[in-house]
């Protein structure tokens, strides 16, 4: 019996949260033709633009200047002249990027975890954070889970593990949402056993984790042939997910692996409701464009957040990259759908012809294709047009006709005069967010 579930709706109702009722709202949407989802999408666009114009001293200027604010009145038609907003942006106008009726709302600090550089600092608050949450209760029941059954969190962010845990509202709440943490920011052989053996203990309905901590432990069960007591799902996040690193999950858990998308200034955004059919965009909380870059596949990932009035992001530029939108026919729900991530903007590489190289190229050459049991754990990096540095942790004696082969396929894409390095090391460390990076471009 879930006796969970209708304690923690009593619960939100008696301190008087909103959650409930936006979990509703996101219900009811999801289920109207996408006509109407395109139709409420833009009624909350115009309210965000409004807003900002009025009471955020940076879009106050520039809204009327891109033609989307003319006498008072939004014109969405000129949305796509908006200048797009990037980190640098919000760091040297950072003062006039906050609303002026924050006293109104309850706002806090945030951050990202600078996994590609300096973190950056914004301001969220309480109406954006009751939205969010009802997303994630939302992709919850798409995955499986119902409120209050049991679910695992194996991340790698020593923030959101400190949150987690650290005062006695946290621990009470996750205790009662039935969540478990496991920390995988030092996977060692000691904490994966560990980790493996809380999964069968505690057999959670749902698993989420850090994309390459969940590849660690699968490879890991599947190796040594260890039985798993299986979840309904197991989501993946803070990475790209490749078919390689799916299947490698799948064949660990023996259910379904889902994609999940999103960031710390955005929250989650885009989901998998069918494996492998793409990515749904939660157009009821954000606006995703994909703008292409010339000469390639592959476009850059511009968002608006819908849900964040006191620090609207309006046209950011995350730094993703996707290769656009795709039909979303068959799918549980009436978004518009994504046809991937691709990754990082810094971790695509470029060509010395102005063409790009997909994470994923790396990605299953070094790690599937070539790999013969040799490799434990890979980087690869692009230090520039004519030198790509292959980091590589070692589990066996090196396959020196397997390097030559990665070499070879490193070449056909790069450029035969690329010079490809091959550095064996100890460890490879991840980001200071917690994140590894499979593929880093100081190019790019």
């Amino acid at each position: 019996m879930n006796w969970r579930k209708p304690l923690i709706f009593a619960g939100l109702h008696l301190t008087g949260s909103k959650i409930p009722f936006y979990l509703e709202e996101i219900k009811r949407v999801s289920k109207l033709p996408q006509d109407e989802i395109k139709k409420y999408q833009d009624k909350k666009l115009e309210k965000l633009l409004l807003h900002s114009y009025q009471n955020v001293p940076y879009y106050h200027k520039i809204l009327p200047e891109a033609g989307v604010i003319i006498d008072g009145e939004v014109h969405l038609k000129n949305f796509g002249k908006i200048p797009i907003l990037t980190k640098e942006i919000i760091g040297s106008n950072f003062e006039d990027l906050k609303s002026r009726d924050l006293k109104t709302r309850t706002f806090y600090e945030n951050h990202t975890g600078g996994s590609t550089g300096q973190p950056l600092i914004f301001l969220q608050d309480k109406y954006y954070e009751d939205q969010n949450f009802a997303n994630k209760l939302f992709f919850c029941g798409l995955a499986g889970k119902d409120i209050g059954k049991k679910e695992m969190k194996i991340w790698g962010s020593e923030k959101d593990l400190v949150e987690g845990t650290s005062s006695i509202k946290s621990r009470l709440t996750f205790w009662l949402y039935n969540r478990l943490f496991e920390n995988s920011f030092n996977l060692d052989t000691e904490q994966t056993n560990k980790i493996i053996q809380n999964i069968n203990s505690e057999q959670p309905d749902l698993i989420w984790g850090y994309v390459n901590s969940l590849l660690i432990l699968s490879r890991y069960i599947n190796e040594n042939n260890l039985v798993i007591k299986s979840p309904r799902a197991v989501i993946s996040a803070a990475g790209t997910l490749t078919e390689d690193i799916r299947s490698e999950i799948k064949q660990a858990f023996n259910c379904k692996v889902l994609n999940v998308y999103g960031s710390r200034e955005m929250g989650d955004m885009v989901y998998e409701d069918v494996e492998g059919q793409g990515l749904s965009v939660f157009q009821h909380s954000h606006y995703l464009e994909v703008i292409n870059r010339e000469n390639s596949d592959f476009g850059d990932i511009i968002v608006t957040s819908l849900n964040n009035y006191s620090f609207p992001f309006i046209r950011y530029k995350i730094g993703d990259i996707s290769e656009g939108f795709i039909d979303s026919s068959n799918s549980n729900l009436n978004y518009v759908k994504l046809k991937n991530v691709v990754g990082r903007e810094t971790g695509i590489f470029k060509t010395k012809n102005g063409k790009y190289v997909p994470p994923e190229f790396f990605i299953h050459i070094v790690g599937v294709v070539y790999n013969t049991g040799f490799i434990k754990q890979f980087q690869v990096i692009q230090k520039s047009f004519t030198v790509v540095l292959v980091k590589i942790v070692l589990k066996d004696k090196k396959d020196e006709k397997m390097l030559a082969k990665i070499d070879i396929s490193i070449k056909k894409v790069m450029g035969d005069d690329c010079e490809v390095r091959f550095d064996f090391v100890d460890v490879i460390a991840p980001s200071k967010s917690g994140k590894y990076l499979y593929t880093i471009s100081e190019v790019n």
